[in-house]
């Protein structure tokens, strides 16, 4: 099984260098957002959002079984 490289180069042809500032500059960047407690961003798609699991209660009333069916 190959594996994807971490980083690839798509266009130009940097020198040694200027790969080994870039690696330093995602470390650093990543070091920086873990210490800070915060996770890296990711997208995530509307459906797979959990926050859409949560609402409202439903409350009894005149119109209760029409205002359930949409979100809050």
């Amino acid at each position: 099984m190959v594996e994807k490289p971490f980083l690839q180069v798509v266009r130009g042809e940097p020198t040694a260098e200027e790969v080994a500032a870039l690696v330093a500059v995602l470390t650093a960047r990543s070091r920086a957002a873990r210490r800070d407690g915060r996770r890296p961003v990711r997208r995530t798609s509307v459906w797979a959002d959990r926050s859409r699991q949560v609402r409202a209660p439903l409350t009894p009333g005149p119109g209760a079984w029409r205002a359930s069916a949409f979100p809050g």
